[in-house]
């Protein structure tokens, strides 16, 4: 549930349209879609050996601490802090908002509570009723999940339950309901074939064999985002029963359902629009646009009230996963010290408030368009940053599993990574691909990706200095 529940947010309903505008065709899309799945699916089944090595509070920081250093440890935590979960959180919680307007129309991102008070030409702050609902959302469930694991528990399962039944139904609606003969005949007679695409940039589009290839690098960008957040597991195996052996299954199990249904709410899509309705959905709202062909006047409002569970559960799930992973960076004194406490609850509550309040802030910032007048969100260009820092975190986690075959031979491995070392080292060099092509064709957001990461570096330093300890190896050596 928590896999499932954090990998799916809102993105998959919406990621297909622009996806669809760079690559100009549902074989395109599709194989997108799937080259997506098997970087997941293949990153999972990688990190079960180091979760069934390291069953630890932390996940992913203890991963890159004990297969490299401390400083590469807590450059992700501290990465995962600042933007990774906190920005997806804020992101989600937008969703949300946005989602509920559609139903209560006084919800908004243009009614203020607070008007845009401009800190430079290109950014300001305010409260809108869309920003303040989001920032309420934040701030309960991170009250809930403060109140014990049993109560984040109960809200994890019951939407996430309610989630899959959603992306089930549309799934039902689009293939069987929804069937559109011209739509089925447009989009697959000529599958492969490009067309109504956009440039990635000049000179390079669909068009080519090349160009083609770089739009299916750049298209990882949806995909990926959609699909990401399936290593949050990781971060609560101190609070997981058995983890050495239900962490690598709830790796594989949630992230290979989770792409299973992407892929079948895609066909959907397919079956019930042409590709050019995809490509120019209102908003990229493909989801809606499905339900709509297939229920006229009800499907806004029900794909609002699935998006609305969808994103809820998200959030929910989020938040209390990555507490833990700024828990276990306390425990090393490389994070605010009361953050590494447990509360009367069992959980660690001064860290869920902390990453809950930095969500909320990453919602009150916009940015402004002199030029339209027109204001966007920080985290919003924040999130475009996201997807090159995770690959990167990614890459050297699974490098790590080669590491510690390495140094630690004799290390109880209760998992051993299916099909090491192809598999593995074919994450590596298909998200090193991606990486490599987004830096030279969408740099604009990657390389202020790698300065969040080296912001971390003096404040790093910054903490080794007020707790000179350390951090210790605990990973113990089998007899």
């Amino acid at each position: 549930m928590i896999v499932a529940g954090s990998m799916i947010g809102s993105a998959i309903f919406i990621v297909s349209a622009d996806m669809s505008r760079q690559l100009g065709s549902s074989g395109w899309l599709l194989l997108s879609w799937i080259i997506a799945g098997v970087l997941t699916i293949t990153a999972a089944l990688s990190y079960g050996e180091l979760a069934s090595m390291m069953p630890q509070a932390g996940g992913q920081y203890v991963y890159l601490r004990e297969s490299f250093s401390p400083t590469l440890g807590f450059l992700y935590g501290w990465t995962l802090f600042l933007i990774i979960q906190t920005g997806t959180v804020a992101a989600v919680a937008i969703g949300f908002a946005r989602f509920l307007g559609v139903l209560w129309p006084t919800i908004g991102e243009s009614h203020y509570v607070i008007e845009p008070v401009h800190v430079t030409s290109g950014y300001a702050v305010s409260l809108s009723t869309a920003q303040l609902v989001a920032v309420l959302v934040i701030l309960l469930l991170t009250w809930s999940n403060t109140r014990g694991l049993n109560y984040g528990k109960v809200i994890q399962n019951v939407f996430t339950t309610s989630k899959i039944a959603s992306l089930a139904g549309l799934i039902v609606a689009g293939i069987l309901f929804g069937r559109n003969a011209a739509a089925i005949h447009a989009n697959f007679s000529a599958m492969w074939s490009p067309s109504g695409y956009v440039p990635i940039a000049a000179g390079i589009s669909a068009a080519t064999g090349y160009g083609l290839f770089v739009a299916l690098c750049v298209s990882q960008v949806g995909s990926l985002f959609a699909a990401d957040a399936w290593n949050n597991i990781t971060f609560t195996a101190g609070e997981v029963k058995n983890p050495r052996r239900n962490i690598p299954l709830s790796l594989a199990l949630g992230s290979g359902m989770v792409i299973g249904l992407y892929l079948l709410v895609n066909l959907a899509y397919l079956f019930t629009l042409p590709l050019n309705a995809i490509q120019h959905a209102e908003s990229d709202r493909v989801a809606t646009a499905t339900l709509q062909a297939v229920f006229p006047g009800l499907g806004v409002t029900l794909m609002a009230l699935a998006i609305m569970v969808s994103t809820f559960g998200c959030i929910n799930g989020m938040l209390l996963t990555g507490s833990r992973a700024y828990y276990a960076m306390a425990r090393d004194g490389l994070f605010f010290r009361r953050t590494g406490i447990l509360n009367r609850a069992g959980v660690p509550g001064v860290a869920l408030i902390v990453q809950g309040v930095w969500a909320a802030l990453l919602v009150v910032p916009r940015t402004y368009d002199p030029l339209t007048g027109k204001y966007g969100n920080l985290y919003s260009n924040l999130l475009d940053y996201v997807v090159s820092a995770v690959l990167i975190f990614y890459i050297l986690t699974i490098i790590g599993i080669f590491r510690l075959r390495r140094t630690k031979p004799l290390a109880e491995r209760p998992y051993k990574t299916f099909g090491y070392p192809v598999v593995p080292a074919l994450y590596i060099v298909g998200a090193s691909v991606i990486l490599v092509i987004l830096l030279c064709y969408r740099t604009a957001t990657t390389l202020p990706g790698l300065v969040l990461i080296a912001s971390g570096l003096p404040v790093y330093i910054l903490f080794r200095a007020v707790s000179p300890r350390g951090t210790e190896n605990v990973l113990p050596e089998k007899e």
